[in-house]
C-alpha cells in the first residue's frame, strides 16, 4: 500500500521540478505573485534545484538567458500576466539568439477558465488568453496546463521542444494544480531520451560533393563562423574542418567565443568595414568563403554595407547547405557536413599566406602620462592581460561591443553578448545567470552607465548568490552607442554615483568592493586588489572615461547604421 508521502511526491509540481533538473537546470530565476507561490514551493522541495529570487522579472529573464549560455538551458518561473509581460521582453531576446528557456507562469485557478468572471493581474476582460498570444510569436511552443489528466504530457512536450528547437517555450500552470496527487505522476520521471537529428545520407553526400567542387577550384577561399554554431553544436567540427582545410578563419562578431582564437590561422572579427585589421580584406577578396551558421542584419553587415557577393558563398545553416546562388540542400545537419567536408577538400593555405604577406601588427596605444585621465583603450589593454581559461567576459550593448570583441580571448575563456536583439540592459541580469551556471569561472563584464542604470537592482541578487564577478562600469556620461548613430539631448543621463549606489545595495550583507577609478595607476591597483585580496568578493569598479572616448569601430559603424536608418522613402 503506498504510504502518504508516495501521494505527496505524485504531484504536478513535483515532476516539474524533476523534469528540470534532469536536463540540466540547477537554478530558476523567479519572482513571486499569487499565482506562482504553490508552484514556487514545489521547486523548493526539489533538493537539486536553487530558486534565485530576482528583483524583477525582466531581469529574471535575462539570468535565465544568461544561465542557458553557460549550461545549455534556463528556466524562469513568474506569475500570471502582471509577470508574464514583465518578462517577454527577455523571452524576446532569448528566441533572437536562439537560447531554450523555460518561461514557467503560474496561471489562473482551472476552474476559472471558460467563465465570464475578470480576474485581477489581467486588463479587465473575461479572457485569460491576452498572455499566451502575447507569448506566441516569442516561443516555439507553449503549454496551458489546466488540467491534471494530460498535464504530465503538456510539460513533457513543452520541455523537450525548448531542448530540440533551441528557443525558448511558454509553460502556464493553473494555480491549484501544483500540488494536488495525480497517478499520472506516480513514478519519477523517466529520463528524457531526445533522438538525435539526423542527417539525409544521401542529401549529405551530395552537399559535400557539390561544396568540395565549389571550394577546390577557389584560388584563396576563406571559412567564417557565424553564431549558429552554438545552435547546431558543430563548433569542434569546424575546428576539424579549419585545420584540415588549412583555410584562413574568421569569426562574425556574434560568433566571437565559439570558435577557439588560438587557431593557427585565426585572423580576427570579420565585420564589414569595422573587421580585425586586415581580416575584412582577406575576407571580402577571397574568391570562395564559406560562412558556418551567419546570421546576415543591418548591424552584422554595417549597414548593409559589407562587400560579400552570393554567387561566391557556401552558407551553411544548422540543417541545411546553399553553394553559391543554388542548389540548396535539406535535412543536412551542420556537425555531419563540416566533419565529412574536412575529410574531402583539398588543403589551400593561399588566404593565409596573402594575410601573413600584408600583415601589420597593431600599434600599442601611447603609454600614460601619471595622472592623465583614463582612456578606454588603456581600460582594455589591462582587461585583456586579465583573461584567462577560467574567465569569461560579458559585453554590454554600447561601445563595449566594439572593445570586447579586439580582446583575443585565451582557450578555454568564455564571451558573451546579445548582438542579434541588443537589448541595453541585459548584461546585469545574464551576468547574474551566467556566474550562476558557469561554477568555476570568473566573469568580467564591461557595462556602460546607460545601461546599467536600466537594470541595477539585480546587484543584489549576485551579492545573495555570492558571486565574485567583476564589473566595469564605464561611465562616460550617456548612451553612447546612440549618440554615434544619432545624438541629441535624450541621449544625456543623470549621473549616479554608482560605487556608492552598489556599497548601499550591499549594505554591510555578503561580500562586495568597490573602487573608482580616474586615471592608470588608479585601474592598476583596482585591478591587483580585485585579482588578490578580493578575488572571492563581487567587484564593482567605476571607470570615469571622456563622453567622446569611443573606439573608433563604433564612430565608423554608428555613421553607417544611420545612413542606414535614414535612408529615404522610395517614391510610391
Amino acid at each position: 500500500m503506498e504510504s502518504p508521502a508516495d501521494k505527496d511526491a505524485a504531484t504536478l509540481g513535483r515532476h516539474l521540478a524533476r523534469r528540470l533538473v534532469q536536463v540540466g537546470v540547477s537554478d530558476v530565476f523567479g519572482v513571486p505573485g499569487d499565482f506562482n507561490l504553490t508552484l514556487l514551493d514545489h521547486l523548493i522541495a526539489e533538493p537539486g534545484l536553487r530558486l534565485v529570487g530576482c528583483c524583477n522579472e525582466l531581469n529574471a529573464g535575462y539570468a535565465a538567458d544568461g544561465y542557458a549560455r553557460a549550461r545549455g538551458v534556463g528556466a524562469c518561473a513568474v506569475t500570471f500576466t502582471v509577470g508574464g509581460l514583465s518578462v517577454l521582453n527577455a523571452i524576446a531576446g532569448a528566441y533572437s539568439e536562439n537560447l531554450p528557456v523555460i518561461c514557467i507562469v503560474g496561471g489562473p485557478n482551472s476552474n476559472d477558465y471558460g467563465t465570464n468572471r475578470i480576474l485581477h493581474h489581467t486588463i479587465g476582460l473575461p479572457d485569460f488568453s491576452q498572455e499566451l498570444r502575447c507569448f506566441q510569436p516569442v516561443t516555439c511552443h507553449q503549454a496551458v496546463v489546466s488540467n491534471l489528466d494530460d498535464a504530465h504530457e503538456q510539460i513533457d512536450r513543452a520541455v523537450a521542444t525548448a531542448l530540440r528547437e533551441s528557443k525558448p517555450v511558454y509553460i502556464s500552470v493553473s494555480c491549484n494544480l501544483p500540488g494536488v496527487p495525480h497517478a499520472a505522476f506516480s513514478r519519477d520521471p523517466v529520463p528524457y531520451f531526445l533522438a538525435p537529428r539526423l542527417s539525409n545520407q544521401m542529401g549529405l553526400e551530395a552537399a559535400v560533393a557539390a561544396t568540395v567542387a565549389f571550394l577546390d577550384k577557389a584560388v584563396k577561399p576563406v571559412l567564417v563562423a557565424g553564431p549558429k554554431l552554438r545552435v547546431a553544436k558543430a563548433g569542434s567540427a569546424l575546428v576539424e574542418l579549419a585545420d584540415a582545410s588549412g583555410y584562413a578563419v574568421a569569426a562574425m562578431p556574434s560568433a566571437k567565443g565559439l570558435v577557439p582564437e588560438t587557431l593557427p590561422r585565426f585572423l580576427g572579427t570579420y565585420w564589414g568595414a569595422v573587421s580585425t585589421a586586415f581580416c575584412a580584406e582577406i575576407v571580402e577578396s577571397a574568391d570562395a568563403y564559406l560562412f558556418a551558421g551567419p546570421i546576415f542584419n543591418d548591424y552584422s553587415s554595417v549597414g548593409y554595407s559589407s562587400l560579400l557577393s552570393k554567387d561566391k558563398a557556401v552558407v551553411v545553416q544548422p540543417d541545411r547547405v546553399t553553394v553559391g546562388n543554388g542548389p540548396t540542400f535539406g535535412c543536412v545537419m551542420m556537425a555531419d557536413f563540416l566533419r565529412e567536408l574536412a575529410r574531402r577538400v583539398r588543403r589551400n593555405t593561399t588566404a593565409h599566406d596573402n594575410y601573413r604577406r600584408i600583415f601589420v601588427p597593431d600599434g600599442q596605444p601611447p603609454e600614460s602620462e601619471p595622472g592623465e585621465p583614463l582612456r578606454v583603450n588603456v581600460l582594455f589593454k589591462h582587461i585583456q592581460r586579465m583573461l584567462t581559461a577560467d574567465s569569461a567576459v560579458m559585453a554590454e550593448t554600447g561601445d563595449s561591443w566594439f572593445n570586447c570583441q579586439k580582446l583575443r580571448l585565451p582557450e578555454g575563456c568564455g564571451f558573451e553578448f546579445q548582438m542579434q536583439y541588443g537589448s541595453i540592459g541585459w548584461s546585469v541580469g545574464a551576468l547574474l545567470g551566467y556566474a550562476q551556471g558557469a561554477t568555476g569561472k570568473r566573469v568580467i563584464a564591461c557595462i556602460g552607465d546607460g545601461s546599467f542604470q536600466v537594470t541595477a537592482q539585480d546587484v543584489s541578487t549576485m551579492l545573495r548568490c555570492e558571486q565574485n564577478s567583476i564589473i566595469f562600469l564605464i561611465n562616460n556620461g550617456g548612451y553612447t552607442i546612440e549618440v554615434e548613430i544619432h545624438d541629441g539631448p535624450y541621449n544625456v543621463i543623470k549621473n549616479w554615483n554608482y560605487t556608492g549606489l552598489v556599497d548601499a545595495i550591499h549594505n554591510g550583507e555578503g561580500k562586495c568592493w568597490t573602487a573608482k577609478v580616474t586615471c592608470e595607476e588608479e585601474l592598476t591597483a583596482a585591478i591587483g586588489t580585485a585579482t588578490g585580496d578580493k578575488e572571492d568578493c563581487l567587484c564593482f569598479i567605476e571607470v570615469v572615461a571622456h563622453k567622446d572616448d569611443t573606439s573608433k569601430e563604433l564612430l565608423e559603424w554608428g555613421s553607417r547604421v544611420s545612413a542606414a536608418n535614414s535612408r529615404p522613402p522610395n517614391p510610391q
